[in-house]
């Protein structure tokens, strides 16, 4: 069995080139057979032939041959060099044949059985001059456009069909869109193994192109309604369907800029390919954060894309000049680039498509969109959040880290959003204006912050001529004080602190000075309790020396009575007292 293009087993595809729709085909078209592209004027269906050759022969090795029932050579250059490419250069180095089919109406002369065997031979040598891989004609029902046969018609058809597959020859085959049917004849979409149909519709006085793959046999393919531009660049389809939650989460952080708001932010800043919204009514400050945020990252040495859809670029940075943010010394080194667009430019789905290419030509590490708010000019908040969350996952795929402001109304709750993007975002901040003493003053506060431990205080938000600073909140019983209010209400705990000091001083001096009186009062009567404490002592003393002179005399006098007497004087004897002193008592010899 045949391996696909893609790898797997089934029928093998040549890659068209076109960005997006090899993605969301699997590979490309079905190779060496018929594909019907159809769908209605403008569309894009002959450009969509032209860039499948052109990429194919530059791109991939694959010659191709361009028929052309309604335009000219020169004409189908001329259309061609519109995205880019010289159809002229690749046709003189016979990487492309180009044969135009010129059918009058008033030509036809109907005899006999009518057949394109003519078709048949300008194909076979057209093929053989450059040998061809690809083959598109544009529009082949022109040459039908005059036969009142259907039977005849259908069967020339089949032929058609049938003779390219026998080719072996990639084909586009281009059809206008019928009525009741994809195509005016109702058959070309049955024989094709592969329909793709193309649309131009306007909703809201704003133009988008649309493509969808009807059917596409032997493989799967993607079935919505894919949006898609035509630009200087060439067919940009934006696939859908392989997006999904696949991507990686990183464990990087990085910082606001502003480090008052990184301590807010669990004391490390944001994630590295996270999703930012910073929503608040007019005049809060959101362009301004945002755009501190662009600095901080452009300092860093990393690129940062910024989307306005309000401001130009110049203006911009004159603004946030004025709160000490230089964005042009960013520009001029190639960190910073602000593409401005009126949302009404463009559709929904071309004003993603500039911004995919946007992003895969500059490869930022950030990007800012300011507002998202103002595509609600176009869609349905609906249709809005549905690109966002498209841009989204295609951000954190490139690991790309995105901050989005979102306008909030007076009359809305300051915690929703118009766009109905909040529950897909990782992290969201309000700004919010408070009104106290007769003035306006900004807050700031993180409602959440998905995988950090974040602040629940509020902040007040200050611009000022050297960026933003969120300083600590004053709580009084109104509420968050910013302002003047502030101001007086530090000025009142200031002068309140103040007399709590002198107060606790006076106490202190007075609890001093009652020490030092108690103080002295000790002292007074430990001199007192020291002066008679002498005195006794002295007492004690002097009686002691009285009882012992006592002692002597009487021993003095006892002694001088035996020398006088007959039997001599009585024996006196001694003794201790118990208080120290001699005694002297008679007592006999």
């Amino acid at each position: 069995m045949p391996r696909a293009a893609n790898g797997r087993c089934g029928i093998r595809k040549a890659p068209t080139g076109i960005v997006g729709f090899d993605e969301i085909t699997k590979g490309g078209l079905p190779q060496g057979r018929p594909t019907l592209v159809c769908g209605g004027p403008g569309c894009g269906k002959t450009l969509f032939g032209a860039e499948f050759l052109v990429r194919g022969a530059t791109q991939f090795g694959e010659p191709g041959v361009f028929m052309a029932f309604e335009e000219s050579e020169h004409e189908l250059a001329d259309n061609v060099r519109s995205l880019g490419f010289v159809l002229e250069s690749l046709v003189r180095r016979k990487k492309i044949f180009v044969d135009s089919v010129r059918v009058e109406r008033s030509e036809f002369l109907e005899t006999g059985e009518f057949n394109l065997d003519g078709l048949f031979i300008r194909l076979a040598d057209a093929i053989g001059t450059v040998g061809a891989k690809r083959i598109v004609l544009d529009t082949l029902e022109t040459l039908f456009s005059g036969l009142p046969n259907e039977a005849v018609l259908r069967a020339e058809l089949r032929r058609v069909f049938r003779w390219l597959k026998d080719q072996g020859i990639t084909t586009v085959i281009t059809a206008e869109h019928g009525d009741g049917s994809l195509t005016r004849q109702g058959l070309e979409e049955y024989v094709s193994d592969c329909v793709v149909l193309l649309d131009h519709r306007v909703s809201e006085q704003v133009a988008t192109r649309r493509l969808r793959v009807v059917k596409y046999r032997g493989t799967a393919h993607g079935t919505n309604e894919y949006p898609f531009i035509i630009d200087e660049n060439g067919i940009e389809v934006l696939p859908i369907t392989s997006i999904g939650l696949a991507n990686e989460a990183s464990e990087e952080r990085i910082s606001s800029g502003i480090p008052e708001l990184d301590r807010m932010l669990g004391g490390a800043g944001l994630y590295r390919g996270s999703t930012t919204l910073v929503s608040g009514t007019a005049g809060t400050g959101k362009s301004s954060l945002a755009a501190t945020i662009a600095r901080a990252r452009c300092a860093r040495g990393e690129r940062v894309l910024y989307f306005a859809f309000e401001e130009s670029p110049d203006q911009i940075r004159r603004n946030m000049s004025s709160i000490g943010i230089d964005l042009r010394t960013w520009t001029s080194r190639g960190l910073f680039r602000c593409h401005a667009a009126r949302p009404t430019e463009h559709g929904l789905e071309s004003h993603l498509a500039v911004m995919y290419r946007n992003i895969r030509d500059f490869k930022p590490r950030l990007v800012v969109l300011d507002p998202i708010t103002n595509f609600l000019d176009l869609a349905g908040a609906g249709d809005v959040k549905s690109m966002l969350l498209r841009l989204i996952d295609y951000l954190k795929l490139q690991q790309v880290t995105a901050v989005f402001t979102s306008l909030t109304s007076g009359a809305q709750s300051k915690e929703s959003t118009i766009t109905e993007i909040s529950s897909i975002v990782d992290t969201w901040m309000i700004l919010r204006d408070i009104e106290s003493s007769g003035e306006r003053n900004r807050a700031l506060y993180v409602l959440k912050s998905r995988g950090m431990n974040h602040s629940n205080q509020i902040r007040e938000f200050l611009l000022t001529s050297e960026g933003i600073r969120l300083v600590e909140a004053y709580i009084g019983s109104e509420g968050v004080l910013t302002g003047s209010s502030r101001i007086a209400q530090e000025a009142r705990e200031t002068a309140e602190a103040l007399r709590r000091r002198e107060d606790i001083g006076r106490r202190q001096q007075a609890l001093e000075q009652k020490r030092l009186a108690v103080e002295a009062q000790i002292a007074s009567l430990r001199s007192a309790f020291e002066s008679e404490a002498a005195e006794i002592r002295q007492a004690i003393e002097s009686d002691a020396a009285r009882e012992q002179q006592l002692g002597r005399d009487r021993l003095t006098m006892a002694t001088s009575r035996k020398a006088n007497g007959k039997f001599g004087a009585p024996k006196v004897r001694i003794r201790t007292a118990g208080n120290g002193h001699a005694r002297a008592k008679e007592g006999a010899p």
